[in-house]
């Protein structure tokens, strides 16, 4: 047993020296039983102090258009492939709501605002003029980084959503390759892949991670975890999944708190100096929400999520405070973060 706090420290002070933890210890940290989570979370926890600082970016989205989707995501209520669900269906919510949003979402604390739409990429003209206004709405009228989340990007729209005004483009890679054909089969892992080049290529700053409790394994996790890595994403969303009904992963159990501790500390190991952010299910960590960060998180997102509410956005910045924690107003400061 000491052989194993032992190893944990090992790993630990390699990262804080500069080093990193490799996939395989990966695959053994993450099969440590409870008994090692509060020394994990210490040892996460240094890492992120390390590499992070005590600032926490806070986010928040705003689901424009919603239902109906074309992709057939397992998780997902707003699939229209999925014919039972009870998600809402709209169109394009007005520029007016979606800069009231945004300043909101300012006011509270949040550093970014991310503009998510439904459907597989930006496909018509239609599309591009609503995200034109968007951006440029949001540039006039709101003191906020701006984010999107849109679906499959190619570089020559990568390009063009940056010339509109975007700044970092959110695009998860959902789970790990090897699990990917129970998660969605109208997309393929490697245009998720694609999608993460073109906009890093095109100088969008990229948020990319995954959802956790889909029926993955431990190791797949790992394998989630080392390809965000090979692809040097510099955010990194954590999800648990909130089983949605009528979809097909309706019946899946919800992950326990212990279990969402350590996977947050264990790809704060995996992933020592991108920032990661805890988004949707993490009310299934009841009164011990407090603890993502003592587990390496460095960001949260507030607000309601995409067809799921969140907690009261004043518990969250009560959290953050009685933690002795700020949330980072600066949205420009990230790149020279990720580097140092």
């Amino acid at each position: 047993m000491s052989e194993n706090y032992s190893r944990i420290d090992e790993i630990t002070q390699r990262i804080l020296n500069g080093g990193e933890m490799t996939s395989e210890e990966g695959r053994w940290m993450i099969q440590l039983d409870d008994d090692y989570l509060t020394w994990l979370m210490a040892g996460a926890d240094r890492i992120r102090r390390q590499y992070r600082g005590n600032e926490i970016e806070v986010c928040a989205i705003s689901n424009v258009r919603s239902g109906n989707c074309s992709e057939n995501c397992s998780f997902c209520s707003q699939s229209g492939h999925h014919k039972k669900t009870t998600s809402a269906i709209y169109d394009y919510i007005p520029s007016e709501q979606l800069v009231a949003q945004a300043q909101q979402a300012r006011e509270w604390g949040a550093s970014d605002f991310g503009v998510v739409s439904k459907g597989w990429g930006v496909r018509s003209e239609k599309e591009r003029a609503q995200l034109k206004e968007y951006f440029s709405e949001l540039k006039k009228n709101s003191e906020i980084g701006r984010c999107a989340s849109l679906g499959a990007l190619d570089r020559a729209t990568a390009d063009m959503l940056k010339e509109m005004g975007m700044e970092n483009y959110h695009h998860n890679l959902e789970s790990a390759e090897s699990f990917f054909d129970n998660v969605c089969t109208t997309h393929t892992y490697q245009e998720n892949i694609d999608t993460i080049r073109h906009a890093a290529e095109a100088g969008l700053r990229v948020c990319a991670g995954g959802i956790l409790g889909m029926g993955e394994s431990l190791e797949q996790r790992i394998e989630l975890a080392d390809t965000l890595r090979q692809l040097g994403v510099e955010s990194v969303p954590l999800n648990f999944l909130n089983p949605q009904d009528g979809t097909p992963f309706d019946q899946q159990t919800p992950m326990v708190p212990h279990e969402i501790l350590k996977s947050i500390a264990v790809f704060r190991y995996m992933l020592p100096r991108a920032e990661i952010r805890i988004a949707g299910g993490r009310q299934f960590l009841g009164d011990l929400q407090s603890m993502i960060f003592m587990a390496g998180a460095s960001g949260v997102m507030i607000g309601d999520y995409l067809t799921t509410a969140g907690r009261k956005v004043e518990q969250d910045i009560k959290m953050i405070q009685d933690l002795h924690l700020t949330a980072r107003e600066d949205t420009q400061h990230r790149r020279s973060a990720i580097a140092s």
